[in-house]
């Protein structure tokens, strides 16, 4: 489990671990710069053979103050080293001004406005500007500034990029840019401290870093302490619901000990996001699976379906009928059902059954002219996964917020508009992107992100968000709570598309899930 932090949470953090005595501002200050250029020689082996250049970038804070020491390591290893100070010398904070004298013994502290006079090339640009601090835009000047000495005449990039904590400019509460789009300073790397921050999983861009490292400063029981005090922290949390996955013991293994799911399906030609959906559902562990189209549409789905069994659905009232029969334990509406009144109906049957149901795309547009509606019939139970178009549907007060320019940090984040969306419906929203964010009524959220390490572009095809709606369905079936289901089923999808790897269609997905969790020892 990765515990996300915000800004201010770190900071308590910090404050706590200097309050006990044990450490001071300056040794953190310290361990965090020795973290960084330990991290930098990791990552790029080259750099550790011989000295490079290197230009530093501090600011007026603390964050300024890990920089001071980044670059009297990395002189000590012989580097060439330019340090840029943004502000005043005489205002640095006393830990900053003591690292700040260090440097000075060994090279001299330029400002910031001699930046773009006359650059040399570097190797290293490290931007110790501001960090997790910021709370406004960057300065125009020193955006400026930064872009003419980090480019070349032909305006590429020279050398590499690392951000000490975060980029600045980015607001680690949101990811956002403060000040709107590229109002951050670029970079490759970010070395950030004892725990990432939600900033660095949401919100990310090209220009936002494409590796991000953790240095541990020695922090950890103070984190625990402030977790434990605070269990609304986001946290991404897996392994311990996938065990549940184990089969059970012998003499108790039947297909209705792993659950039935049921996924209504669209008319003629309309079937295939429910299909996706059904074997999504299958693959994951869900006993039993049942299609459940319109009468028409049996013979289409009986020709492409096998181990998934059938059951015509005409209407709201057969759909009554048959959940009757309380082995249908989970439940999934949306993809490729339609609009309009029919799906209305069968929404409204599905609810009343007050199982675990996964309302997923039509299911949800349909409520679109009057959301409230929707929010009167669901349930704790249920999980909504709604991309942004059908979020900002439901939610359009919500999503203006969110897609407000950020002025000023902490900035409204994608969190903060899912928890404040799952409060308003009642149950688990699972905000679909590349940083999905799942939360609950209560304040607890997760985010599964599919950036650095995990990325997986080639998720973003026809069809893979019926995949995932299906596999929520089949966690369900198998009896794990919504907000469980919700977070497996989208750490699994990442997953299933990294194993795969480029050319990945949806119908590849729920065929990588054995493997996976062959590899988790399942």
């Amino acid at each position: 489990m990765t515990e996300l932090l915000t800004a201010a949470q770190m900071r308590a953090i910090e404050e706590a671990a200097i309050a006990s005595g044990e450490v001071t501002g300056l040794e953190l200050m310290e361990r965090a710069g020795r973290g960084v250029v330990e991290a930098i020689l990791d990552w790029r082996p080259e750099l550790a053979t011989a000295p490079h250049r290197a230009v530093v970038l501090c600011g007026p804070g603390n964050n300024g103050g890990d920089g001071f020491v980044v670059a009297r390591l990395l002189k000590q290893r012989g580097w060439e080293v330019e340090v840029f100070l943004y502000g005043d010398e005489k205002m640095l904070p006393p830990d900053a001004a003591e690292t700040c004298r260090r440097w000075r013994v060994l090279g001299e502290v330029r400002p910031f406005s001699q930046l773009a006079v006359n650059p040399e090339p570097c190797d290293v640009r490290i931007d110790a500007l501001f960090g997790t601090g910021l709370r406004r835009a960057l300065p125009s000047d020193l955006l400026c500034a930064d872009q003419e000495a980090s480019r070349d005449e032909d305006g590429s990039w020279t050398g590499c990029g690392v951000a000490v904590d975060i980029q600045s400019g980015r607001c680690a509460d949101s990811g956002k840019e403060l000040g709107g789009e590229h109002g951050s300073l670029y970079s490759e790397l970010v070395v950030t401290f004892q725990s990432r921050k939600i900033g660095h999983f949401l919100n990310q861009t090209d220009r936002s870093g494409r590796e991000i490292r953790c240095v541990d400063l020695g922090m950890g029981k103070y984190v625990d302490r402030y977790l434990i005090d605070h269990p609304d922290e986001v946290a991404q949390s897996v392994r311990p619901w996938l065990r549940r996955l184990r089969k059970p013991e012998a003499g108790h293994q039947h297909k209705y000990s792993h659950g039935h799911a049921l996924i209504l399906s669209g008319g003629i030609g309309k079937g295939g996001a429910a299909r996706l959906a059904a074997r999504g559902a299958l693959r994951v562990g869900s006993g039993l699976v049942t299609l459940g189209p319109p009468p028409a549409a049996i013979i289409e789905n009986a020709a492409q379906l096998n181990a998934i069994m059938l059951r015509p659905v005409a209407g709201a009232d057969a759909l009554a009928e048959i959940l009757t029969d309380v082995r249908f334990n989970a439940l999934c509406v949306g993809p490729g059902l339609g609009l309009g009144a029919h799906t209305l109906g069968l929404v409204a049957a599905t609810l009343a059954a007050r199982r675990g149901t996964v309302l997923d795309a039509d299911a949800l547009t349909s409520f679109a002219e009057d959301p409230a509606k929707l929010f009167a019939l669901l349930h704790p139970a249920c999980v909504l996964t709604p991309h942004m178009g059908e979020f900002a549907r439901l939610f359009p007060d919500i999503a203006a917020k969110l897609a407000a320019p950020a002025a000023k940090g902490p900035a409204y984040s994608k969190v903060d508009a899912a928890r404040e969306a799952a409060a308003r419906a009642g149950c688990v929203v699972l905000l679909k992107g590349p940083d999905t964010v799942i939360a609950d009524p209560h304040g607890r959220a997760a985010i599964n992100s599919a950036h650095y390490d995990r990325a997986a572009p080639w998720l973003a095809t026809a069809g893979s968000g019926d995949v995932l709606a299906g596999m929520i369905t089949g966690l369900l079936a198998r009896g794990f709570p919504p907000t469980a289901a919700a977070e497996t089923a989208a750490w699994l999808q990442v997953e299933a598309a990294r194993k795969f790897g480029p050319g990945l269609i949806a119908e590849d997905i729920p065929e990588m899930i054995p493997a996976i969790f062959r590899d988790l020892g399942l």
